[in-house]
């Protein structure tokens, strides 16, 4: 029998194709696969596979008759449970939601199934989808394949790991402080943060269910086994919502690139800001390196005009304002106090937190100006350069860590301790500025943990960062199974 587990999305699409298996099929063998590997894993936390063989029977049929559903026919999937699939539980990781049954999709849900996709099941987030590590108390902690003792990253971290142990072809995630590269750059899967406000988001939790406005930032976005993948995916998703549908018509632009040749490639690793594990840089060399014997033109020296300092600070302080939105006045009271002794120049995160948390709306202005100011210097910057190469996180999967207070938890890096909020930083430019970044796996390090390279690209071109995924993915090989799956 065929392993159909850990084929790319697009090769499985094109397998039903030629009728080398049905939609029934896979579904069967996703259940099989599902009951054999998750419990170790406990990345998919909510199926209905009952459902899902209904619509894989019809799914063949139709195409027995040469009834095409869209691009994605017949192909089951999973979906990350912060976005509502009508009918599943959406918890969001959340206990007050562990009830919550939405009767609708969510707006990108909505448009996988019109393509065709059959969804089997949702894929476990943290609390709020507000951490870079997956756990909850609903659904319990999601290990990473690669090493069970350490966590998948989060808050798309059960999709990473359903993806990494086999358990699905193709993914929807959610990214503000790296939550679909950040678990696309720990498992060893593709991971593509699209820019801002492409990807409708209204069902995504948080906010609340039925909240119709969308924050700022954060975006909805997917993870697959190939770069293909996730071009084909974004190319289903993205588009104007429902609303701006009735006048608004969308195309991204065709990669600026096809193949390494000419290709402007800018390398971002060493900055005294935020030092980076040295099997990162070591790895990102390397894949810039065979970028550049493939005819890229390399500069491992360009840099963009400002500082990884100053838009760690102008992110940090505008994400906070959007994910503190609720927080008790007894906390709110504790920034106050924390604000009237810290220096002006104190950009702890504990410090950044309560300037966020606290932000009035004119002073956000402010930030917002700062931003644009930032992001015009980007448009300057891919004048010269099509892409930049940057670290995705400070080092490859570590241990599970789930101390309540995030001041009292600790990184190492290079042998040192680092506040575990440093998981935001290289998070943060691309979040800000409201730029592409796509992910894709460029080796193991030496204690054999995937590690990915982060690819920034300019406002709107997201297919010209993927297609460098692609490249890299032709030159470095691309996804490998973790040992045992």
């Amino acid at each position: 029998m065929t392993n159909w587990h850990h084929k790319s999305a697009t090769t499985l699409l094109d397998a039903m194709a030629h009728g080398e298996v049905s939609s029934a099929e896979l579904v069967s063998y996703f259940q099989e696969r599902y009951a054999r590997t998750n419990p170790g894993v406990n990345a998919i936390v909510a199926t209905n596979f009952e459902k899902a063989h209904a619509l894989a029977a019809e799914a063949d049929t139709a195409r027995a008759r040469g009834e095409s559903w869209g691009p994605l026919h017949g192909l089951p999937m999973t979906i990350k449970d912060a976005l509502e699939v009508a009918g599943m539980p959406a918890v969001g990781g959340a206990p007050m939601w562990a009830n919550h049954r939405p009767t609708r999709h969510a707006d990108a849900v909505q448009r996988i199934v019109d393509a065709g996709a059959i969804i089997f099941g949702k894929t476990n987030v943290p609390f709020l989808s507000g951490d870079l590590q997956t756990y909850n108390d609903v659904y319990g902690t999601t290990n990473n394949p690669w090493d069970l003792n350490c966590g998948p990253g989060g808050s798309s971290g059960g999709a990473a790991a359903a993806l990494a142990a086999g358990l699905t072809p193709l993914e929807l995630g959610s990214d503000i402080g790296g939550s679909i590269r950040t678990p696309a750059h720990l498992c060893g899967v593709f991971g593509h943060k699209p820019t801002y406000g492409i990807v409708p988001k209204r069902g995504h939790l948080p906010g609340p269910p039925g909240a119709l406005s969308e924050s700022d930032l954060s975006v909805v976005g997917p993870l697959g086994l190939s770069a293909k993948d996730l071009d084909l995916l974004l190319g289903i998703v993205a588009g104007p919502n429902p609303a701006g549908a009735k006048a608004w018509r969308f195309a991204l632009p065709t990669p600026r690139a096809t193949s390494p040749k000419g290709l402007r490639v800018a390398v971002w690793l060493n900055d005294p800001f935020c030092e980076i594990d040295e099997d990162t840089i070591n790895l990102i060399t390397h894949a810039a390196r065979d970028l550049q014997a493939a005819g890229a033109d390399v500069n491992f020296d360009a840099r963009p005009e400002m500082s990884l300092e100053e838009m760690t600070e102008a992110y940090l302080t505008l994400l906070h304002s959007v994910v503190t939105q609720g927080m008790p006045e007894k906390v709110r009271d504790k920034w106050r106090t924390l604000l009237g002794t810290a220096a002006p120049d104190d950009l702890s995160h504990e410090v950044l937190q309560a300037r966020g948390g606290l932000l009035s709306h004119s002073d956000w202005l402010v930030w917002h100006e700062k931003r644009e100011q930032i992001r015009a210097k980007w448009a300057d910057f891919f004048q010269s350069y099509d892409v930049v190469l940057a670290p995705t996180l400070v080092r490859p999967a570590f241990p599970h860590d789930h101390t309540p207070n995030w001041s009292q938890r600790t990184l190492t890096v290079n042998g040192k301790e680092r506040h575990y909020m440093d998981v935001l930083i290289w998070a943060g430019p691309a979040v800000l500025s409201y730029l592409p970044a796509s992910v894709a796996p460029v080796g193991l390090s030496r204690d054999g943990l995937p590690i990915g390279v982060q690819i920034i690209g300019p406002y709107l071109e997201d297919r010209t960062t993927i297609a460098v995924a692609g490249m890299l993915e032709e030159l470095n090989g691309g996804f490998r199974a973790p040992p045992g799956f």
